[in-house]
């Protein structure tokens, strides 16, 4: 069977590469989890809601720590959102998210995607690494560095 359209890759090679390589380079100095998830549209109202949706549904809530982070983009409808699990927000306060995500969206406003989830991932892997640093002896990677796509 055939396909009628084919779906629209969101980033070149290279992008993903770049996505990757951010999230590798912060996971070196964190036990904490980061993930990017990216979708055309976002089905739901709230986009913090369906980040919270994707994250539970990926079972980012099963790190040792409870300290993982996904990065919900919605591609078309220009959201973004941060969801973390119950570890890190209880060692870090609202207010440090709501600066995080202001950050992440000027990162964005260059109009760079790319860019602005690198950036992103560098801000949410700067709190990771202070509030959960890397533990050699102890540390293993606990789930995939991949861009995961949605519709």
């Amino acid at each position: 069977m055939i396909p009628f359209f084919k779906k629209k890759e969101f980033f070149s090679a290279e992008e993903k590469q770049r996505i990757i390589a951010a999230i590798r380079s912060m996971e070196q100095q964190t036990s904490g989890e980061i993930r990017v998830y990216v979708e055309h549209k976002n089905p739901y109202v709230d986009s913090v809601e369906r980040a919270k949706e994707k994250f539970h549904q990926l079972n980012m809530q099963n790190t040792k720590h409870r300290n993982a982070v996904l990065l919900y983009l919605a591609i078309k409808h220009r959201e973004l959102a941060v969801f973390a699990d119950e570890g890190i927000y209880k060692a870090t306060s609202t207010g440090y998210w709501d600066n995080a995500v202001k950050k992440m969206i000027a990162a964005f406003k260059g109009g760079d995607i790319c860019k602005g989830i690198e950036v992103s991932i560098y801000i949410a892997g700067e709190v990771l690494k202070e509030k959960f640093p890397y533990d050699q002896a102890n540390d293993k990677p606990e789930l995939s560095d991949n861009i995961i796509y949605g519709e």
